[in-house]
């Protein structure tokens, strides 16, 4: 009995699978017709064709349908047809369009394309307030394909990327499809609420697409893509752009369309190029086929953007609203290229229905817990936009090759050829089991050889223990280090265990302990690997060392959306350091190595405190405003919100120390802030603030200490938490202070629109950044500099030149920002 009832269910499914109308669309050579729209008539029900030029039209009532066919520069065919029984064969020819400019008068001084965009600039508000709040059905297919992948890159075996690549290292390497329904209020409300999500290979994954990723509405100023740039409606789009009209046509309803071309007047703005089509009288988009290379839109990685959007009008609604939109891109980076198209489909729109902003939360994603357990039954009902060739071939290869790796013997197979001890695996070597889902292992970096007038030579080396549980949402990690001075003689090691509770709060509990060389800024803003290099080469040993023997317990979660607490415990054993060598490649007269003591460049042998003992307490929060967050049925995942500031809140206490000088309390608080300026770059600022309790004597170390930088190089990205032409332990206090920076990256706006600069990609930057306390006179940096120095793809370098006052002019200094540690 079971069994037939299963066996209708199925049946019942299979017939609702086939109640569609479905065909292939060609143009009139016979030639398949990519990315059609077809809708049925006065509604926001549709499809658009594959890249096979097949579709299927989602039907399951059977009655009398007219059904518009669109393509941009084709003619729109109508159909009616009567469907008394499903599945509905309906196959369509298109027919070229003719852009004409017959009627329309030329003036070789003003082209008519500037009139059409200046009516639709004045009505892009009114047109944009059309739309207060909509409710809607989306669809969303990913395809990334790669070509001639390298086997290894930088060293690292790429392998067959979950068996995506092909003999000729070419293929898919990720295909998924997602069904969700969107909320939308205006200006900037949108959530979704995925409720099936699909990924070649990975039955348990869920998909990245999102209605939030493509949301590119052209009726805003500027789009976000990566970079904000600039519509070619926007308020100041004729600052930016040139129009030439290169046709007219009429749609289906006898609407004339304005085919306009726009393009760059200066090539390395965030700008986009390529046509709009503008519907006449009412000054709406009727369509888009725009493009964007990775310059304007500041990825460096992806060579060219094309992006097409298609609009379809309602008369009930007097709307015409986005009802299919594609994206296409080709990057390369480290000798891989590819391409890739991400497909989105909007549906059954509901208008202005009344949503308010109780409707909405902080939660802008949402998956329903069994939405990637859908079988292909239900894939095939639903899915709007039919699977190509190659996406059939994918999803069936993928999925029978993850059956056959997920399974035991294979893992182990794969283990015991990984698992094989070589020769490089000397400096390196990793024990895995996959089946087990653990690894362990042990690693000699190079770059662990460097130099300090405190160690010497050190050579480092680690060790691990990684065991992950359901699917990494917790694990267990053991890791320890020892590092070994050869001009003092002494090994040193630490370890930490780490236990990840969860992917929603996101809770750790960490132990860790050992003896090491630490820095008396715990911020550590110098490199070893840069003060290695000053040290031997400049005879500049900036980096200040002292001897924490330790254990550590750390806690931290999210207690609730956006507020994170950090608890930490610790008891420390403080021992001084002095000079061990004086070891230098370039022995310049009169440089000589200052002392390893930061309160006194010459007290050789001095210590800057005593040896001691002392207990650490903190509290610390960390306060997102505004934070959005994307919820899996077992993970969250949190999403920065621009528009919002981040506060921190700290306390800290050290107690029962063996001097009792050396108890302190302190409260702290910063708050930090990074946004867009619409098209006038980004800008961002950091304060920080702070003050001591019962801390007149305490050890050096305790002190509060700012980020200064001798060494006129910087690995930063950006500079709101440093000081570039600061000593960095000149202004370190056990009282009061302030400090605040504040850095605005033109992105182009300024050097974009300079001649001859303009075609260097070049970004301006310009800074301010002041310290104040008490009994010390406040000091302040002024810098201004150049970003993005480099060529093509590889922007490494940062040039700034900066300027410091403290009580008059004290200094300047060149600085050099390299990007590529």
């Amino acid at each position: 009995m079971t069994k037939k009832l299963l066996n209708i269910f199925l049946i019942a499914f299979s017939t609702l699978a086939l109640a569609q109308i479905k065909g292939n669309i060609t143009d009139q050579n016979n030639e398949a017709l990519p990315f059609v729209n077809i809708v049925i008539e006065n509604t926001y029900k549709g499809t658009t064709s594959n890249d096979d030029g097949y579709y299927d039209l989602n039907i399951s009532t059977p009655k009398t349908y007219t059904i518009v066919y669109s393509y941009l520069g084709y003619k729109t065919v109508k159909k009616t047809v009567t469907v008394d029984q499903f599945p509905y064969q309906l196959d369509v020819t298109l027919t070229e369009e003719s852009v004409s400019l017959n009627e329309v008068v030329i003036d070789s001084e003003n082209d008519p394309a500037n009139a059409i965009m200046q009516q639709a600039i004045a009505q892009r508000k009114a047109n944009l307030e059309k739309i207060k709040s909509f409710k809607a059905d989306f669809y969303s297919r990913g395809l990334i394909k790669i070509k001639d992948a390298p086997e290894k890159i930088m060293g690292q075996e790429v392998g067959d990327l979950g068996g995506g690549l092909d003999s000729t290292r070419s293929g898919i390497v990720y295909l998924s499809e997602t069904i969700s329904h969107l909320q939308f209020l205006s200006p900037d409300k949108l959530k979704e609420k995925i409720t099936a999500s699909k990924i070649s290979g990975d039955s348990n994954g869920f998909s990245f697409n999102s209605a939030l990723d493509v949301n590119f509405n052209f009726y805003n100023n500027s789009v976000n893509f990566g970079n904000e740039i600039i519509s070619p409606i926007a308020n100041n789009a004729f600052s930016y752009y040139r129009y030439k009209l290169e046709g007219i046509f009429y749609d289906d309803r006898g609407n004339l369309i304005n085919k306009i071309r726009v393009t760059p007047k200066r090539i390395n703005d965030p700008v986009f190029s390529g046509f709009i089509y503008i519907v006449e009288d009412q000054w709406d988009i009727y369509a888009l086929e725009l493009d964007l290379t990775g310059v304007q839109a500041r990825i460096p990685m992806v060579d060219i953007i094309s992006l097409q959007q298609s609009f379809s009008y309602s008369e009930t609604d007097d709307i015409w609203a986005l009802i299919s939109q594609s994206i296409d891109f080709k990057y390369a980076l480290f000798g891989i290229k590819g391409e890739g198209r991400f497909t989105a489909v909007y549906s059954n729109y509901e208008f202005n229905s009344g949503l308010t902003r109780s409707d909405f939360s902080r939660e802008i994603v949402a998956f329903e817990k069994e939405a990637n357990k859908k079988d292909s039954i239900f894939w095939n009902a639903i899915r709007p936009v039919p699977l190509t060739s190659e996406e059939r071939t994918d999803y069936v290869k993928k999925d029978s090759i993850q059956v056959l790796r997920e399974s035991k013997p294979y893992l182990d197979s794969i283990d015991n050829v990984r698992n094989k001890f070589k020769l490089g695996s000397i400096l390196g070597y990793t024990y895995q089991n996959s089946h087990k889902d653990y690894r362990l292992g042990y690693d000699i970096p190079l770059l662990g050889v460097q130099f300090n007038t405190v160690q010497g030579y050190t050579a480092n080396a680690n060790v691990f223990y990684t065991k992950n549980y359901d699917d990494f949402n917790r694990f267990l990690s053991v890791n320890g280090n020892f590092q070994y001075g050869f001009s003092d003689e002494r090994l040193r090691a630490i370890g930490s265990l780490t236990y990840k509770f969860n992917s929603i709060s996101n809770s750790f509990l960490s132990l860790s302990g050992g003896v090491s060389a630490e820095q008396f800024n715990p911020s550590n803003p110098i490199s070893p690997l840069i003060n290695s290099v000053s040290t031997l080469f400049f005879e500049d040993n900036y980096i200040k060392l002292y001897d924490k023997s330790y254990l550590a317990l750390n806690y931290s979660e999210e207690l609730f959306n956006g507020f994170r607490l950090y608890a930490g415990l610790s008891y420390e054993r403080r021992k001084a350091l002095f000079n061990t060598t004086d070891q230098t490649f370039i022995n310049e007269e009169n440089d000589v190595y200052t002392s390893n003591n930061p309160l006194n460049d010459t007290a050789f042998g001095i210590a800057p405190f005593e040896t001691h003992n002392i207990v650490k307490g903190s509290v610390d929060a960390r306060i997102n405003f505004g934070q959005e967050y994307l919820s899996y049925p077992d993970a969250k995942y949190n999403v920065s919100n621009d528009d919002y500031p981040t506060l921190y809140l700290g306390y800290e206490k050290g107690f029962g120390a063996t001097n009792s000088d050396y108890n302190f309390d302190q409260i702290k608080a910063s708050l930090r802030q990074s946004f867009n300026i619409k098209d006038k770059g980004r800008f961002m600022y950091n304060v920080k603030a702070g003050t001591f309790f019962n801390a007149e004597d305490i050890a050096f170390m305790d002190y509060q200490h700012f980020n200064g930088n001798q060494t006129h190089v910087s690995t930063e990205g950006n500079y709101t938490n440093v000081f570039n032409n600061l000593d960095y332990y000149s202004a370190s206090t056990n009282d009061t202070y302030f400090e605040g920076h504040v850095e605005h990256d033109f992105n182009g706006f300024l050097l974009g629109k300079t001649p001859l600069l303009n075609k260097l990609n070049f970004n301006l930057v310009v800074g301010a950044h002041l310290l104040a306390k008490p009994d010390f006179s406040p000091y302040q940096e002024y810098s201004v500099g150049i970003d993005n120095i480099g060529w093509g793809k590889w922007r490494f370098l940062r040039v700034d030149y900066i300027r410091s006052y403290q009580s008059g002019f004290q200094s300047d200094a060149i600085m050099f920002g390299l990007k590529f540690f």
